[in-house]
């Protein structure tokens, strides 16, 4: 398996420090970048042009799956402060879950570095988190989670959003949100559909595109370190299935709507790209080397230096339009980030 390939220095002030309706814009008037797999053409754009530059018979896939409240505060058995990150609910009481050091400084957190946390944890109103196990790495622990309630009401109560340092203020769960967000179970947003509103996804259906759901519930992102991604929790139903073939077969073209949505259409299919329904665990990574057999276009936002998640874009783009896009994302200030703006990659 290669390496992250793409490189480059990302300027502080491309990245987006609040959403773009703080900014005065609409969720879909951020900019986008159109690139052209056949031409290499690069076309720049607000988001809402996405209905002109798809075709009646393509259909668009999109994740469900909503945002949960997962920073919780907390203290550990030393009484240290810290905060800790849910990352993934592997079932009954044991998640996958990141600690993560506060500066002092900024009240920031940081990844946690030197000997482990001392467990059990304690969280709010009478909650106790005790770490198992270290969970492919450093970084991130198996551990047992005690609530007084279930997690969800518990969560609505004492989380909040995951914020890393480039937000320099708190925003509420539902900026978190997309607008056709259903079923709670991801850490993080699947921020590449954050642009959609309910006008254009009725744009699109009016002009014969179809919009089709899967649930890929995302673990935490980590900024600090190229790791490929961890093993996540997929749903593909089969009228999403079914669909996906049914356009396939008919020659419309699949625009994933994230890398969720491409680990989870890639997983559901077999090696002749039918897909299947399936709902499980994925351990899949799209590099240029395995290939895509599904999806042929790529609705994303814009991923740091040689974040693992490149390794799928030049999967679909191909390493030339991929630099090339790139190149083009800095020198006209596309903004990175959850809140940032897009990139499509159309065939």
């Amino acid at each position: 398996m290669s390496g992250p390939r793409l490189s480059f220095h990302l300027p502080q002030e491309l990245e987006a420090h609040e959403p773009p309706e703080a900014r005065g814009i609409a969720r879909d008037q951020v900019r986008m970048l159109v690139a052209h797999r056949s031409s290499g053409e690069l076309l720049h754009t607000f988001f809402d042009a996405v209905p002109q530059l798809l075709d009646p018979g393509d259909l668009v896939v999109v994740n469900t799956s909503a945002t949960i409240p997962a920073a919780l505060d907390a203290v550990d058995d030393r009484g240290e402060p810290l905060v800790v990150h849910l990352s993934t609910h592997l079932g009954g009481d044991r998640w996958v879950v990141e600690p993560r050091r506060i500066d002092v400084d900024s009240a920031r957190t940081l990844r946690w570095e030197g000997p482990p946390a001392a467990s059990p944890i304690r969280l709010s109103d009478d909650g106790i988190l005790r770490l198992v196990e270290p969970y492919r790495g450093d970084r991130l622990w198996v551990a047992q989670l005690s609530l007084p309630m279930a997690p969800l009401p518990w969560l609505s109560s004492h989380g909040r959003p995951i914020r890393y340092q480039y937000v320099d203020r708190p925003w509420p769960l539902e900026v978190y949100q997309n607008v056709y967000a259903s079923e709670p179970g991801s850490a993080e947003m699947a921020s590449a559909g954050r642009p959609f509103s309910t006008e254009v996804i009725t744009r699109l259906v009016a002009k014969g595109v179809g919009v089709t759901p899967v649930v890929l519930h995302s673990g935490v992102a980590s900024l600090e370190a190229e790791e490929l991604p961890y093993p996540e929790r997929v749903k593909v139903h089969t009228p999403t299935a079914m669909r996906i073939n049914a356009t396939r077969a008919a020659g419309g073209r699949v625009i994933a709507v994230g890398t969720t949505v491409v680990r989870a259409v890639e997983t559901a299919a077999d090696e002749g790209g039918t897909v299947r329904p399936f709902d499980g665990w994925t351990d899949l990574v799209v590099t240029p080397e395995r290939g895509v057999a599904v999806v042929d276009g790529l609705l994303t936002g814009w991923h740091e230096p040689e974040a693992s998640h490149l390794l799928m874009l030049e999967a679909i783009a191909g390493s030339a339009l991929l630099d090339a896009s790139y190149e083009a994302s800095i020198v006209e200030s596309y903004l990175w980030h959850e809140f940032g703006d897009v990139h499509l990659i159309v065939p």
